[in-house]
């Protein structure tokens, strides 16, 4: 094991038409599918859809940091 940690970070972006909440939620199980070693999230921006006056979705943009295989 090593005495250090290597991050990457990347973009993605989450949504749903309940919450924000669920917006991240969704995001990041879809993340957790094909990256391993998710270690953190932050919220970089959030918006939404309107239909008909009303919110049709949510949607958050999130940066994801894992930690890489081997650090």
């Amino acid at each position: 094991m090593s005495d250090h940690h290597i991050y990457k970070k990347i973009e993605i972006v989450g949504s749903s038409r309940s919450s924000i909440e669920d917006a991240i939620s969704n995001a990041l199980a879809e993340a957790s599918k094909t990256l391993d070693y998710l270690e953190w999230f932050e919220v970089a921006e959030i918006r939404g859809h309107i239909e008909n006056g009303a919110v049709g979705h949510y949607q958050v943009t999130l940066k994801v940091g894992f930690r890489l295989a081997d650090s």
